[in-house]
């Protein structure tokens, strides 16, 4: 047996160029298959490569770079610049995990398999689904073309997320609108975020007495935790934003500068249409079209169809996901992942060994929703929008204290710990600081 497993190791570890001579390229087998190189991905292979044999965790990744995605918004307000958020996806993987440098692009649950876009099929005992969200700026009318002229930008994307500033430094006067689109989106506080930092640029610089900003939302409320959006409530008021719910973004027409929004309470569906000059768009996401094509996988909706406190999937035992990609009833955000990882991994090793997942995921995640250029509300809740916060204080206030751990202390805990597999969210430090308090 252990003469079977080292060669199965070499086989592993062989370059595909290997078995070039043959007219069709050989499966490869692995212990642990997980799809997707970004924060879920990263963090769980991390944790699996850290205790298998080199070689049994192999990563489904076809992207050059990983981004840390929550440094867009502060990139978007001249506080970082675009390449302190990427770094080689070589230099994040895990070292003892398989690097296949390709895309998914078929999935057989079944049958323990699935398939690259080059063919190469793939083997596998467990499976983790991580692949995010897609990105689907053509859904609107306009878009992308939109983005190649004045005062169009999107903190959303790398290909993007600068011309927010350079919109800002050009702004002479008029509409500043920000939107927030009809379905789920990474980061739910991040389109405020541009705003609120965009609002105060504009102070900074004297343009604000010319600008009207505006946050046209396809939402009811500012914010689903009661908390934290009665505290939102007050920064625009004080602020003079002017918020239009159930807004929904339809159209962009860059010759005239119009942007043409859905009325969504409106019975007969009419729409309006606002002048801009600047117009910060948040996307239309969904799962990636690969999930979406396989129904077996997915809900309606087609997002991984997982229980939401053991993230194993509900029809496939062998098979679990994390982060945006899932169909968990919670905010899609970093720190819900940093909340999930554990929970993936504790589970799947109780799988792995005969035994039934146990352990329960409270939808725990975190919104830091930086308010300008030194203030951030730090949200914090879980599946219940019960407030569940870290720090013995009201982290509802602005602070200037949130606002450091938002621009500094937590990209840190991202790169040395996250992707490493040794942050799990601050669990043990909300247990430690509210000691006698139950929480």
């Amino acid at each position: 047996m252990a003469t079977l497993l080292k060669c199965k190791m070499v086989v592993l570890g062989c370059n595909p160029s290997f078995f070039s001579t043959t007219s069709q390229r050989l499966s490869q087998s692995f212990k642990l298959v997980v799809v997707g190189g970004g924060a879920g991905g990263c963090s769980v292979a991390a944790k699996f490569a850290s205790v298998l044999p080199k070689n049994n965790v192999a990563i489904i990744e076809p992207s050059d770079t990983h981004y840390y995605q929550p440094m867009w918004t502060m990139i978007g307000g001249g506080m970082k610049k675009l390449e302190q958020s990427g770094r080689p996806m070589s230099q994040v993987l895990p070292k003892n995990a398989h690097w296949i440098k390709e895309r998914a692009s078929q999935f057989f649950p079944e049958e323990n398999r699935l398939v690259t876009a080059s063919g190469e099929e793939i083997k596998y005992e467990y499976l983790v689904v991580a692949m995010g969200l897609q990105l689907d700026y053509n859904k609107i009318k306009g878009l992308p073309e939109a983005f190649n002229t004045p005062g169009v930008c999107s903190n959303y994307s790398p290909k993007y997320v600068e011309k927010t500033l350079e919109s800002l430094k050009n702004f002479k006067g008029g509409n500043a609108i920000f939107t927030f689109p009809n379905t789920p989106i990474k980061c739910a506080g991040a389109p405020q975020k541009a705003m609120y930092i965009s609002e105060e640029y504009l102070r900074k610089h004297n343009k604000r007495d010319k600008a009207n900003v505006i946050f046209n939302t396809s939402l009811g409320v500012l914010f689903g935790v009661k908390k934290y959006a009665d505290a939102l409530e007050k920064v625009v008021r004080e602020r003079n934003i002017a918020v239009n719910f159930r807004h929904e973004l339809l159209e962009v027409k860059p010759d005239t500068k119009e942007a043409v929004f859905r009325l969504l309470d409106d019975p007969a569906g009419n729409t309006k249409t606002f002048k801009y000059e600047m117009l910060h768009v948040t996307p239309p996401m969904s799962a990636p079209d690969l999930l979406k094509a396989n129904k077996k996988l997915t809900n309606e909706a087609g997002y991984l169809e997982v229980d939401k406190s053991t993230l194993q999937h509900i029809r496939f035992p062998n098979i679990f996901g994390i982060g945006d990609c899932t169909n968990l009833p919670t905010s899609k955000t970093a720190a819900a992942i940093a909340g999930q990882n554990k929970i993936v991994y504790d589970n799947l090793k109780l799988q792995m060994e005969g035994k039934k997942p146990s352990q329960k995921y409270d939808g725990y995640t975190s919104c830091p929703l930086v308010t300008g250029y030194s203030k951030c509300i730090l949200a914090e809740f879980d599946y219940d929008g019960q407030p569940l916060e870290t720090l013995p204080i009201n982290q509802a206030k602005e602070r200037n204290t949130s606002f450091f751990m938002k621009k500094e202390i937590m990209p840190v805990l991202y790169w040395k710990l996250m992707l490493n597999g040794w942050w799990n969210g601050p669990g043990v430090i909300r247990k430690i600081l509210h000691l006698g308090t139950g929480r």
